[in-house]
């Protein structure tokens, strides 16, 4: 993102396509489209903000393949660094990747407890949890969390 682009401009060049357009398809769930991505790109970013996340902080996104990594991707990027990791780091490595990273949140599925969720709290890194609504189209989630304090300043 350049500075004087907004995350709204940003939605747009990373999701350019028609509203009705697809984007985003899996098997047997709706397909996202293109104007379904620039909203979820959009309310990703505000809710990054409201937490406390901007363009200065780095978050590391632990989850497995799928549309909603693929998404939470391109939506946590619109609104700072992001650092994907894989869930099946052991907690060494894992501790290793997020004290170097230095990340001021991880973004994990809602109901994971493993290794990622453990070095994060032991580390006293924020821990927001991706939960997918029933019945929503391919790669659309929520955040779930609390703040994580105030963004850093770009340098």
């Amino acid at each position: 993102m350049t500075t004087s682009e907004n995350p709204f401009d940003l939605a747009h060049r990373l999701a350019p396509g028609a509203e009705d357009a697809p984007a985003i398809a899996a098997p047997d769930r709706t397909v996202l489209s293109h104007g379904g991505l620039r909203r979820l790109i959009q309310e990703t970013v505000t809710r990054l903000n409201t937490l406390g996340i901007g363009r200065g902080d780095r978050v590391a996104i632990v989850l497995p393949n799928g549309p909603e990594m693929a998404t939470a991707f391109i939506a946590v990027a619109a609104a700072a660094s992001t650092a994907p990791l894989n869930p099946a780091y052991r907690a060494d490595e894992l501790d290793f990747y997020l004290s170097d990273i230095g990340v001021k949140a991880i973004l994990v599925g809602k109901d994971e407890q493993g290794p990622s969720v453990e070095v994060a709290e032991r580390l006293g890194i924020a821990v927001l949890r991706l939960a997918v609504p029933e019945g929503a189209p391919a790669g659309i989630f929520t955040i779930e969390g609390g703040p994580v304090g105030p963004p850093s300043m770009v340098k």
